[in-house]
């Protein structure tokens, strides 16, 4: 899978917030912000190729963290991105 193209992380008001390029009038009644975890995964996959083996990588490489539990959180944090269709 790979992140879409178009999208971008913006810091708005300390909060880390994805947003369409260009997008005039979006649908602001669904917001989604990441937290600083979550933000590393898609600075450091954004652009590239990526199962969810890549997301448990960049985790337990970044943080004192156990595989299990970096696997889970990368699960979910892909399968947050696939329900708001912001990978292909």
């Amino acid at each position: 899978m790979k992140i879409k193209q178009g999208y971008k992380v913006r810091d708005i008001a300390g909060e880390n917030v994805v947003i369409m390029q260009g997008k005039v009038g979006a649908d602001m009644t669904r917001i989604i912000t990441f937290n600083e975890s979550a933000l590393l995964l898609w600075n450091e996959l954004l652009g590239k190729e990526f199962e969810v083996e890549d997301a448990v990588r960049v985790l337990t490489e970044n943080y004192d963290v156990d595989a299990a539990v970096a696997e889970r959180d990368a699960r979910a944090w892909v399968e947050r991105l696939a329900d708001c269709k912001l990978v292909e």
